[in-house]
């Protein structure tokens, strides 16, 4: 396996005739060394969300419609249709709206998409994970709760809060209204933070990402199982349950997963489709921790669609 050492020391021992690292060349070895054991085509969709240099715009780092939809059309184009396809995805995740309409654009194209998760796949990219045939893990990594965030401007500024806090907490200052009238100065500024249709918002945003999850499930991952209504409308409740998590950004392992019933693969049951799945990652981490680049969309032919941060001076 390139570890992330080895392939920093690969990019040392093999410069571009101009002198420069060869982050594209080293990284697309590793793709195609991919495919060829493989046999299966390779779209790679990696952010640097986890950790973002200081100035980078959200959009640029999450899972949103404008690029993300441009920059799959990009690698997908040339890639054989109706066959089996690997997606690579290391992600925090974005808005479930750019996730519905990613995974209906590559499930109109491929017969089987497995999913592999190198690292971690988080909020809407657990949702593009959750509508594949099959999900690759390794005991390292991870998976996240799908319950949706919402952005509210307080006077403090915008602050996103999970849409179950938000209504936890309005019919928390319902009750104590109720019961205590004086308190009403105390809960003024939190109210009227809250936008008229807000709560409406906040219930629509939980129901919509439930009813997708559980329509992908019973489409693809449990589409032979009897009770796929039942199991994969479980699947999204469990997965949504805000109070149950207590955090957007709980990770859940493999074992996890699989209680649910979710078709897990582990990662180390073949020693070199791991091998080469984390040497391409390690080969990204390199590209985007030296070279200013935020997120990577490509193929194992070489398209590709890069988004670079450019810090303002």
């Amino acid at each position: 396996m390139g570890t992330w050492g080895e392939v920093g020391q690969e990019l040392l021992n093999r410069p571009r005739k101009d002198g420069k690292l060869d982050y594209d060349g080293v990284r697309r070895d590793y793709l195609g060394e991919l495919f060829q054991y493989t046999k299966r085509s390779i779209i790679l969709y990696e952010t640097a969300g986890f950790s973002p240099p200081p100035g980078v715009s959200p959009n640029d780092i999450s899972i949103a419609v404008q690029p993300d939809i441009q920059a799959f059309m990009e690698v997908v184009h040339g890639l054989p249709k109706n066959k089996p396809i690997d997606l690579i995805i290391h992600s925090p995740g974005g808005t479930v709206e750019a996730a519905e309409a990613i995974v209906k654009y590559l499930r109109g194209r491929f017969s089987h998409i497995r999913v592999i998760v190198p690292i971690a796949a988080m909020s809407a990219a657990t949702m593009i994970a959750l509508a594949a045939d099959e999900i690759v893990m390794g005991t390292h990594s991870q998976l996240g709760p799908i319950d949706p965030q919402v952005t509210i401007n307080t006077f403090e500024g915008p602050r996103t809060s999970p849409v179950a806090a938000v209504r936890q907490q309005f019919e928390e200052a319902c009750e104590d209204f109720s019961k205590h009238p004086s308190h009403t100065a105390a809960w003024d500024p939190i109210i009227r933070s809250m936008a008229p249709a807000l709560l409406q918002t906040c219930e629509k945003a939980e129901e919509l990402s439930k009813t997708i999850v559980s329509q992908w499930l019973v489409k693809y991952m449990f589409t032979n199982r009897r009770d796929r209504s039942d199991a994969a409308r479980q699947v999204a409740d469990a997965l949504s349950d805000y109070s149950s998590f207590m955090s957007h950004a709980r990770p859940l392992a493999p074992e996890q997963l699989r209680e649910l019933g979710l078709n897990i693969t582990n990662l180390e049951d073949d020693q070199q489709l791991q091998d080469l799945v984390l040497s391409v990652h390690h080969a990204v981490s390199h590209t985007m921790y030296h070279a200013g680049v935020v997120k990577i969309v490509e193929n194992h032919q070489g398209k590709i669609y890069l988004v670079i941060h450019q810090p303002m001076t």
